[in-house]
């Protein structure tokens, strides 16, 4: 819960809104803010103060007792400009806390946490254990000093400025060991301790079954992702307590699911009570792993017999492939989680002017692996592989991923063995769509005229089928210089079905500094004005030309009754036509043509 608290009208204003947005995470303390704030500190995860800086200061300073586990603290200015992380950047969360609030108030988040300020993830905020000298191998890393990762377990980490050697070591282990000097250590989610239990079983003997299993094995409880078992023992009131007491899941599967895993010690006891030979061998490694520890049984002291069973597996961190769509170029059309995802990636793999777009969001340490036009095919496998290796990477792309992009030929590529996260962008035709106007404001489809990797007879049926369905036409691919006839014959199919005067939306490098629009006909486009860094939207018979715009409605009135059609007022259309009618007159040659990518690509 985040406790506000403001002393002033506009504090109050400032506060209002951010309840009113967060109403399920929000709690608004009244009253004094010598008294509000003690018990919103003592109450809530964190504090958003709408107060002066030194104020808050001197109401939390004494209150502060760790910093692992105090609140998060940030601090707005009374006119609404700054979003202050105060307190616990890092371990209160204070940090992005000050991020969401800034995006909501429109302020500007103010983070002097130094790992934050150069850009290298901060030990403690890797969603991961961490152990040792924590503040000494962060500085080694602010100060550029070589510090090594020892990897034991493959985990898919953000960029770390790290190397193999160095006087300060970073360890990723799941082993029951201690941090040596310099030394932190990273404890991933590798471990799965499977959990066979008879009715009525103590939590006590469950947990101390597990406890004794991992100390025995060497192995860190910090490391156990969840405790796995058949559906028949979901509600086992004592592998239910074990659960909450390790701080993990537990995550159940079926006995027909449990019964197609060849294990080492099957038994016939479980057979008969669940329906599968093995219920804690089995559960640990239904999603595969290497057994570390076989199945072993609790021991009871008043010599009863044992009704706990567990074992332990360690399944290998998965690699994680986010395919990002970047936006038609806009700086400001990168959404948040795409920006988020290029911070969290620790191979970035892309065509290199799309890399050069986005060069200033790597973190530290992030290793790159550009490519030219026409290397589509190569990226992905690229991508993928270094997803396999166990990395986190991401695999960028114009506009969507998803359209006309990367995302297609590397998900052929991936398999199961792998994570896969698909971040969408703002597409071409959607970036040039609102610089026309609305003309896909109906039913609309997008059609690549490139025939380099599908034939000309598909695309044409394709264009055909879009003409007689009277749908809105988004062109991409339109023309290059070794494609100069496929955008002519598909007008031509189109002008089968359309009037001449049909509006047609021309944009070019949507969204970048030399972006150029226009709106023309059907019958007025000449095409030798239009390259692959261009959009052709179509409109259907429904579309006009409303105050220099193109507008597609959302319904067909206008087709059933032409007398309500709105009209242009000519007093106004040329004056529209100045602000968002450019004549394009780049007679550059095209850049060599790439049949899976979002018309933006080649452009800086």
């Amino acid at each position: 819960m985040i406790g506000l608290i403001s002393a002033t009208a506009a504090g109050a204003a400032a506060r209002d809104r951010l309840a009113a947005a967060w109403p399920d995470r929000t709690r608004v303390y009244d009253g004094p803010v010598a008294d509000a704030v003690p018990r919103a500190f003592a109450e809530c995860g964190q504090l958003v103060c709408f107060l002066a800086a030194g104020a808050v200061v001197r109401l939390v300073a004494p209150l502060l007792g760790d910093k692992r586990t105090d609140p998060g603290v940030v601090c707005v200015d009374e006119a609404g400009r700054f979003a202050v992380s105060l307190v616990g950047g890092h371990g209160g969360g204070a940090n992005e806390l000050a991020r969401a609030v800034g995006a909501l108030l429109g302020a500007e988040p103010v983070v002097t946490t130094a790992t934050d300020a150069v850009g290298v993830p901060g030990l403690d905020t890797l969603g991961l254990p961490v152990e040792g000298d924590v503040a000494g191998v962060t500085r080694a890393l602010l100060d550029g000093e070589p510090v090594a990762l020892a990897a034991e377990v493959s985990w898919p980490l953000p960029a770390l400025p790290v190397g193999t050697r160095g006087a300060y070591t970073v360890r990723l282990t799941d082993r029951a060991v201690a941090p040596a000097e310099r030394e932190v250590l990273l404890r991933p989610p590798s471990l799965v301790v499977g959990v066979g239990a008879s009715k009525g079983a103590p939590a006590e003997e469950v947990l101390g079954l597990v406890e004794a299993a991992l100390r025995d094995a060497g192995l860190s409880a910090a490391s156990v992702a969840e405790l796995a078992t058949v559906d028949a023992k979901s509600g086992e009131p004592g592998v239910v307590a074990a659960a909450e007491r390790l701080g993990v899941p537990l995550v159940t599967y079926s006995a027909e699911e449990l019964a197609a895993v060849e294990v080492p010690n099957p038994s016939g006891a479980p057979l008969a009570a669940v329906g599968t030979p093995s219920v804690a061998e089995a559960a640990a490694l239904v999603r595969g792993g290497e057994l570390l520890v076989p199945k072993r049984k609790s021991e009871r002291v008043d010599g009863r017999p044992a009704m706990a069973t567990c074992a332990v597996v360690r399944r290998p961190g998965r690699g994680r492939l986010a395919v990002v769509g970047l936006g038609p170029g806009a700086r400001d059309l990168l959404t948040p989680r795409a920006e988020a995802e290029l911070r969290r990636a620790s191979v970035l793999v892309g065509l290199d002017q799309y890399v050069d777009q986005i060069r200033d969001l790597l973190r530290p340490g992030t290793r790159i692996l550009e490519s030219g036009l026409g290397a589509e095919e190569e990226r992905a496998r690229t991508a993928v592989a270094e997803a396999r290796r166990g990395a986190a990477v991401a695999l960028i792309g114009s506009g969507d991923a998803g359209v006309y992009a990367m995302a297609s030929p590397a998900l052929a590529e991936a398999s199961d063995d792998i994570d896969v996260v698909g971040v969408p962008g703002v597409t071409a035709a959607l970036a040039a769509g609102a610089i026309l106007g609305a003309p896909l404001g109906h039913d609309h489809v997008s059609i690549s005229l490139s025939d380099l990797h599908t034939p000309w007879e598909v695309i044409e049926r394709r264009v055909r089928a879009a003409a007689e369905a009277d749908l809105v036409v988004t062109f991409y691919n339109p023309r290059s210089r070794g494609r100069d006839w496929q955008l002519p014959k598909a007008l031509a199919i189109l002008a089968e079905h359309r009037e001449a005067a049909t509006p047609v939306g021309v944009v070019r490098n949507a969204s970048r500094a030399d972006e150029s629009s226009r709106v023309t006909t059907l019958s007025a486009l000449d095409p030798a004005t239009v390259d692959m860094m261009t959009v052709v939207t179509v409109g259907n018979t429904a579309t006009r030309r409303i105050a220099g715009r193109m507008v597609t409605p959302r319904g067909y009135r206008w087709q059933q009754d032409p007398g309500t059609a709105p009209q242009e007022d000519p007093r106004t259309v040329p004056h529209a036509r100045t602000q968002t009618e450019r004549t394009q007159t780049d007679t550059q040659e095209d850049p060599q043509e790439d049949p899976q990518r979002d018309p933006q690509e080649g452009a800086r």
